[in-house]
């Protein structure tokens, strides 16, 4: 299944950062965050929780780039 999300970062180098750290979270198959428009796309694993899966993406990109937000 893929999502995609509303964002909210700086530079296209933070949106590197949110994208590797996102593609480093288990229930993520496939991520790709574009800094021109704003958004996130996310395929999630096959059995993944979405929910809780987007929670550890959060985490994840809040911890690599403090001042960005992914609005769920």
């Amino acid at each position: 299944m893929k999502k995609t999300y509303r964002i909210e970062v700086d530079c296209a180098n933070c949106a590197a950062k949110m994208e590797e750290a996102a593609r480093n979270v288990p229930g993520v198959a496939a991520v790709a965050v574009a800094y021109m428009t704003q958004k996130m796309q996310v395929e999630f694993a096959e059995g993944a929780d979405v929910a809780a899966t987007m929670q550890a993406v959060v985490k994840a990109c809040k911890h690599v780039e403090d001042d960005c937000e992914i609005y769920l």
